[in-house]
């Protein structure tokens, strides 16, 4: 079987250059109450935990600083160890950081498929335009690989990508 060769892509834009329907879809996405919470989403960790007690598996509950904080220190490693130096940095990455900071390095650090990394180059990469030209439909289908970068494509997310837009509805964007 022969493989691809591996190919990094990246490029750091400014949040004022991804545009706010593909920012919305994967607040939307990520951390629905992003811009409520100061780097903890209380009620999404409960649910998580009562899911996990209910059903015997869990799902994560991390909000956006949180996922942050993971990726630029901690690498996708999982340990309580990490957790816990997690858990004592997420509400200093806030106070420092401020949300708009917060949103603009998660989404230029984070993987959206092989080598490739920050909204740039997905944009880029799948739909040969800027992030700052992303539109609602896209940034929605975008957003809806962000759980499994590495194993779905935007335009098999019918399903995701439409309630990632009817929550932006709800948001009222």
């Amino acid at each position: 079987m022969h493989k691809k060769a591996y190919r990094k892509r990246y490029g750091f834009v400014a949040l004022d250059r991804i545009s706010p329907d593909f920012q919305h879809a994967v607040v939307a996405a990520e951390d629905a109450r992003f811009f409520q919470h100061h780097g903890f989403d209380w009620h999404e960790i409960q649910v998580a935990v009562e899911d996990h007690l209910e059903e015997g598996h869990g799902r994560g509950a991390s909000s956006i600083t949180q996922q942050l904080v993971k990726n630029l220190f901690f690498g996708t490693g999982r340990s309580f160890l990490r957790k816990g130096v997690e858990t004592t940095l997420v509400p200093v990455a806030e106070f420092v950081l401020g949300k708009r900071r917060i949103l603009e390095l998660y989404l230029n650090v984070i993987e959206w498929g092989p080598g490739i990394y920050g909204a740039e180059a997905a944009s880029r990469y799948y739909y040969a335009t800027a992030a700052a030209s992303i539109g609602r439909q896209q940034g929605a289908r975008l957003a809806a690989i962000l759980p499994a970068p590495l194993k779905r494509r935007p335009e098999r997310m019918n399903e995701y990508s439409a309630v990632i837009l009817g929550r932006m509805r709800q948001m009222g964007w």
